[in-house]
């Protein structure tokens, strides 16, 4: 409230009170209460301290002004006696009508509306100029924290009939003003390049136009002292200190020079590192071993956070939800050391009351708590509760999931969950179609929804083309199809594949198959499956005069005819896994790793008799926030049983976008020349790809955020180096014919699904191979 405000108030209470000394005291007969418009006249009956009966004195009459002023709905009060009746006269406060900005740009006007009516300003509500002043200072002080040091602000109100007003806001948003110099004082081991380089804060550059990192703001300021503070104290100066900071700007308000006094110290380092405090809830030991700084280490403060944090979570893990590690240091000036003792204060043991769950608009309560590893009414435990937020996070029903763990009232060893997520749209109909080098124009129409009906079951039908691969698919997964865990899944599919398109061979093959299979959890991050699939499996378009001399055979075995264009197999194929995986994140993992082993195998007594066994592991390790190191190995066998010849169309084969990179699809290994009488008729003109019964692929990848792309969890960038072949059953798996590449790639997830592009170099490439050095994909492929 301003000064004239309220000295206003003061001068009318005053008038009124010495009105309200002269009034005599009287018994009210009745209350008359004129000027209202808009307020309710029971609202001010609400307020008044007297009512009809009372004797209405000198100091009732104050009272009764002050609690009508209060409510902040009248301007002016007059409270009248006449014949005993109580006559109160008001003025109401007009009520605002509508409010419009102008010229905010740097600003959406629903979030500046938003402000105000966080404070009482909206259409409907009682006009307070006040408030209205307050927000004319809180929004220039806005543009200022953004550089904006010429801006300004200026509040219109106009009257409106039925005593209403319309609220303007013009905004001269200015120009920004730049920092020209950032100079730091008192620097002595280290440069001033060194140390601003870890600034957001940075002077006008050529990349300034997109990271806008030359615009003063005071809360970047603020992180950037702090970032200097850490600086120092990460490498040993434990009595750094920043003395004074200074901004000036320009009296033309372009340019801001930023000035930052700094006393470094000495270096320090630790002379002994102790526990202290309660060691009998959690092993001494275990609590020794979280220890991150040594003796004779160089003082580092980060880890001696990484300390007390990692001793605060162990001690969460065995339900101290409020336990409080210190780390006390003991200082020795003239030796330039310091020892640390780390008191353990575990406080009192507790349990979860009970677990709330708000936000869920379509997921059922059952489908979020299934996910739960902590319980209600067990002790705390925050291993649990972290690994229940990951796997909230990992069903990608939610954008957002937030844990909170308030303190049950009146207790001392109670806690609740609050649980608060925010659903995003789990279900999409996609018409479309996505672009590959390899396999042109893929048209696809796809409609899944991942949370049917909220239950979490994910069902989808797709169908998707192009020039190599045609798949048409119904599923359904129920991923608790028992309270256990166990999942269930059902496949209807029918899959195409034009093989002569990747020219290593001349043959179509179709399958049309149904199956199911179950996976059942062991423990947190592993899980056996079993499955059942049946499968027909027809080649078309064999031409014996340019087909490899084996596949013509196998056809003819099939068919026990000489003369054949094609051949058709039922088989029933039983399948086992094991699936370990550990990974944080699904679509962007930063650690973690996954492992999986697969074994399929037809059944006897049908067409095809052959098994198929396949490894992998990936591993992934957060080397920095923005850094992440992945090294990936896959290997695969394959053979018949039983006398009969396994299936030339489900050999391995490897090259391409999500195989061996830099390598055109499936046009890496055994081939059969063009001419080659030995393996192919006199006709084939040109070389065929034959694939192989054993495979071997590796890769090692950095993952990286995509330049001038802040913040976005949309992309990522990587390189890599692959390498890969794939072996003949007679052949020898050997290290030297292997085939490498290197390259760089990215990925981004768009509302059309994922985007590949990749530009990668093949070396150690044979005269056979197909390479591409530009390869990419678009679009969803199933």
């Amino acid at each position: 409230m301003t000064l004239r405000s309220k000295l206003a108030l003061f001068i009318s209470l005053l008038v009124l009170s010495i009105a309200a000394f002269a009034m005599e005291p009287f018994v009210i007969k009745d209350i008359k209460i004129e000027g209202l418009q808009r307020t309710e006249p029971g609202t001010v009956f609400n307020y008044l301290p007297v009512q009809v009966g009372d004797t209405m004195t000198e100091d009732k009459s104050s009272e009764a002004i002050k609690s009508l002023y209060r409510t902040g709905f009248f301007k002016d009060i007059r409270i009248e006696a006449d014949q005993n009746i109580l006559l109160i006269t008001v003025q109401e406060r007009p009520s605002i009508a509508d409010i419009q900005f102008s010229g905010n740009k740097m600003f959406q006007t629903d979030k500046l509306k938003e402000s105000l009516k966080s404070v009482g300003l909206t259409e409907g509500q009682i006009y307070d100029k006040t408030k209205l002043e307050f927000m004319e200072q809180e929004i220039k002080k806005q543009y200022l924290s953004l550089g904006k040091y010429t801006a300004s602000v200026k509040t219109t109100t106009s009257p409106l009939e039925r005593n209403r007003v319309a609220i303007r806001f013009d905004i001269e948003e200015g120009i920004i003003s730049r920092i020209k110099e950032i100079n730091i004082v008192g620097n002595q081991v280290y440069q001033k390049l060194d140390l601003t380089s870890q600034f957001q804060l940075q002077t006008t550059n050529w990349l300034s136009w997109w990271y806008k990192d030359d615009q003063y703001s005071k809360q970047k300021l603020t992180a950037d002292l702090e970032t200097l503070k850490s600086f120092y104290m990460n490498r040993g100066y434990l009595e750094f200190s920043i003395d004074s900071t200074q901004v000036s700007i320009t009296p033309d308000k372009e340019d801001v020079f930023i000035t930052i006094n700094i006393s470094e110290g000495s270096k320090y380092k630790v002379s002994d590192v102790k526990l202290a405090g309660d060691l009998l809830q959690v092993p001494e030991n275990e609590l020794q071993k979280l220890i991150k700084i040594k003796k004779e280490d160089i003082f580092n403060r980060e880890k001696v956070t990484e300390t007390t944090k990692a001793m605060n979570n162990r001690l969460g893990n065995d339900g101290f939800a409020f336990s409080n590690v210190n780390a006390i240091p003991d200082i020795n000036k003239d030796e330039h050391t310091a020892s640390f003792t780390f008191f353990v204060d575990p406080g009192r043991k507790v349990y979860v009351r009970r677990i709330d769950i708000e936000g869920n608009t379509r997921s059922r309560d059952e489908v979020i708590r299934r996910e739960f590893r902590q319980v209600e009414s067990g002790w705390y435990a925050a291993d649990k509760i972290e690994r229940s937020k990951e796997r909230l996070k990992r069903t990608q029903f939610f954008s957002d999931t937030n844990i909170e763990t308030p303190a049950v009232p009146g207790t001392t060893d109670q806690v609740d969950l609050k649980v608060k997520v925010t659903e995003r749209n789990t279900g999409s109909i996609m018409f479309g179609a996505g672009l590959s080098n390899q396999e042109g124009v893929i048209g696809s129409f796809n409609v899944t929804q991942a949370n049917f009906l909220g239950t979490g079951d994910r069902v989808s039908a797709q169908v998707n083309t192009g020039r190599i691969n045609r798949t048409y698919a119904l599923s359904m997964t129920q991923p608790f199809f028992t309270p256990e865990g166990t999942a269930l899944s059902y496949d209807l599919y029918r899959r195409d594949i034009n093989a002569s398109r990747v020219t290593f061979a001349t043959y179509d093959t179709s399958s049309i198959g149904a199956g199911f299979r179950f996976s059942v959890p062991f423990t947190e991050r592993n899980a056996f499956s079993y499955g059942l699939t049946f499968d027909n499996t027809e080649v078309e378009n064999l031409n014996s005069d340019l087909a490899p001399i084996r596949f013509i055979n196998y056809c003819r075995t099939v068919r026990g005819s000489a003369n054949v264009t094609g051949c058709s197999m039922n088989s029933l194929n039983a399948s086992v896994g094991w699936t370990e995986d550990s990974r944080d994140d699904i679509l962007f993992p930063k650690k973690g790793g996954l492992r999986r082993a697969n074994a399929e195998i037809s059944t006897p007594g049908l067409d095809i008799q052959m098994y198929k066994l396949t490894f992998q592991q990936s591993v992934y390790k957060e080397i920095t926030n923005d850094l992440t190191f992945m090294i990936n190995g896959q290997v695969g066998y394959a053979n018949s049983y039983g006398g009969k010849e396994f299936p030339f169309f489900k050999n391995f084969y490897v090259g391409g976008v999500n195989s061996l990179r830099g390598y055109r699809i499936s046009a890496v290994g055994p081939v059969c020349r063009a001419g080659d009488t030995t393996c192919g008729s006199t006709n084939q003109g040109r070389d065929m790809f034959l694939g192989g019964t054993k495979q071997l692929l590796g890769s090692a990848e950095l993952f990286m955020p995509v330049p001038f792309l802040k913040n976005n969890n949309q992309f990522r960038l990587s390189a890599f180096i692959d390498a890969g072949n794939v072996y003949e059953e007679s052949e020898s798996i050997r290290l030297s014919s292997l085939r490498y590449s290197a390259g760089l790639g990215v990925m981004w997830i768009s509302p059309f699904g994922p985007l590949k592009l990749i530009v990668a170099q093949p070396f150690n490439d044979k005269p056979t191979d197909r390479t591409e050095v530009i390869q990419f994909q678009m679009g969803q492929q199933f």
